[in-house]
């Protein structure tokens, strides 16, 4: 009986399943995690968490979610409802562990990540991001993985509007750069969003 309760929670819409999670029914909630963990995970990953750090944070932001799911609203996605959450617990992971503070300095342009060699012809988003300083990482996977404004990214990470807008400007024209046929000169694409 429990396999064919499952399986039928395979078919419903994630608002449908919202509503099921909401009465009790933990497996409906099982399985938005089965259908939404990785993409938790890897937003968190290119967020700058370990992956051990990103397992954890989108465990408790899914604990989370599911102690709140009476306020999803189906507005939007679970998806991005979910990651929003896992955005703002790890936020105050690294504002726990006093790891945030080096982004408050807007002046300051932290070193990227060690990561492939221009000569590399083919590189995905994931290594564009890790050639990202650490705050433009952060501040553009806010804006453009979690899908918040640079006003909740503010808030969140307790900086000036303008210093987010800042990171987001400067790593999007790097990943521009670093994404654009033959790693050449930025294209003209999406501007900011908030």
């Amino acid at each position: 009986m429990a396999g064919s309760t499952n399986l039928r929670f395979t078919s419903l819409h994630d608002v449908e399943l919202c509503s099921h999670a909401a009465t009790g029914e933990r497996r409906a909630f099982g399985e938005l995690v089965r259908r939404h963990g990785s993409a938790v995970r890897g937003l968190l990953r290119r967020m700058g968490a370990q992956a051990g750090e990103a397992d954890d944070t989108a465990q408790d932001a899914f604990l989370i979610a599911f102690e709140r799911i009476t306020e999803f609203r189906g507005e939007g996605t679970f998806a991005s409802w979910v990651k929003r959450i896992a955005a703002r617990t790890y936020l105050k992971r690294l504002q726990k562990e006093r790891k945030l503070g080096a982004f408050a300095s807007d002046g300051i342009e932290d070193e990227p990540a060690a990561g492939p060699s221009d000569a590399d012809a083919a590189i995905d988003l994931d290594g564009a991001l890790k050639m990202l300083g650490a705050a433009e990482r952060l501040c553009v996977s806010m804006c453009f993985g979690a899908g918040l404004s640079h006003a909740e990214a503010a808030e969140a990470l307790n900086l000036p509007l303008g210093t987010v807008k800042s990171h987001v400007k400067r790593g999007l024209e790097k990943l521009r750069a670093r994404l654009a046929p033959g790693g050449g000169a930025a294209v003209e694409g999406r501007r900011g969003n908030g």
